[in-house]
């Protein structure tokens, strides 16, 4: 069975000289297909190509299987919800949600039956004569979710869905909107640049780098398995140790000779210059583990669910760590030994090209 929707080798330059190149994928029905990557990588023009609003240079939109490339975005039954909202201020909530179904000619009594529907599915029962202005920014995104669901579209396209919620609001539908998604049964893309939100929301995740994708997979795949130093670092893997392989599963440091469970590619290429990754949950509190180092804490912080601690190796080293709340930590300037987990160590070409 073809993928509800297929990007084939799309590409779109501009004047600028900037250029989406070549970029392909493709999302399963009832998936949510997560495009991920910093401001100005293409993430908002891909989604603009898919929707119709605008043509690509050269390569293929499918749906179904059928190309609809150049179909114009009101025929392809897409939605699209941005970041704004764009709520209207003159309608209520059940007006809101309406909109769409109006607009299908759907009848009166359809119209009421899907809006309060689909306002069940939000979690915003009752919710039908507010006025859209004495709502928070919660319930206003969850409007606007319901107004794009409403019409049950092919696809659903969501743009920085929570880029303008504050952070307890955010975290919450974090966990709410997957939820939200997957019951109401629709296919979703949904760009971010924030890789914590890609990864919550997202079954699998493109990455997208200057106009192409530069890796894709499940978000744990993604977070386990960087294939180069700038997907770790763009994901916040910040713990890169220059290395030199001297063996199977075996690479010296600064920190000393490492034992690495990942080697990558590091034994199949000619990689001359590489960097061991060490993941930040790595650290366990045992001096008879493999992989024994010496720190010094050069700073920790209690975040609730858990410590994040910073410490320094003899070498200058810097590495940064997160521990459960329950452990008990060395205070700031002591020294203390730990051991690496290998299965949280991975190597990586210091080149990005690789």
């Amino acid at each position: 069975m073809a993928p509800l929707l297929e990007v084939r080798n799309v590409r779109k330059a501009y004047p600028d000289g900037w250029t989406l190149s070549d970029v392909s994928f493709s999302v399963e029905e009832r998936e949510i297909y997560g495009l991920l990557g910093p401001s100005g990588c293409g993430k908002t023009t891909l989604l603009r190509l898919i929707a119709g609003l605008e043509v690509p240079d050269r390569g293929q939109v499918l749906l179904r299987g059928l190309d609809v490339t150049r179909m114009a975005p009101h025929r392809r039954g897409f939605g699209l919800m941005f970041q704004e909202y764009a709520l209207f201020p003159h309608k209520d909530v059940a007006g809101n949600v309406a909109f769409g179904l109006k607009m299908a000619g759907l009848d009166r009594a359809t119209t009421e039956a899907r809006v309060g529907e689909t306002l069940g599915l939000v979690g915003l029962e009752g919710f039908g004569q507010r006025d859209v202005s004495q709502l928070s920014g919660g319930e206003r995104q969850r409007v606007a979710l319901a107004r794009s669901l409403a019409p049950e579209p092919r696809l659903l396209m969501l743009d920085e869905p929570l880029g303008a919620l504050d952070r307890t609001l955010r975290e919450r539908l974090m966990d709410e909107l997957p939820e939200i998604l997957h019951e109401a049964g629709v296919t979703v893309i949904t760009v971010t640049h924030d890789q914590e939100e890609a990864f919550a929301i997202s079954d699998r995740v493109a990455l997208l780098r200057a106009g192409e994708i530069v890796q894709s997979g499940s978000p744990q795949a993604l977070y386990c398995n960087p294939n180069s130093t700038w997907v770790a670092r763009f994901l916040g893997l910040t713990n890169l140790v220059d290395a030199r392989v001297v063996g199977p599963h075996r690479v010296e440091t600064s920190l000393g000779v490492l034992e690495v469970q990942d080697m990558g590619r590091a034994l199949t290429e000619d990689w001359s210059e590489v960097q061991v990754l060490i993941r930040p949950e790595a650290a366990r509190m045992e001096d008879a583990g493999p992989n024994r180092v010496v720190l010094e804490v050069v700073d920790r912080s209690f975040r609730g669910m858990h410590w994040q601690l910073d410490a320094q190796h003899e070498s200058g080293v810097v590495l940064d760590f997160t521990f459960s709340a329950g452990v008990d930590l060395p205070g700031s300037g002591e020294t203390f030994g730990l051991s690496l987990d290998p299965g949280a160590l991975t190597l990586l070409c210091k080149h990005e090209g690789h």
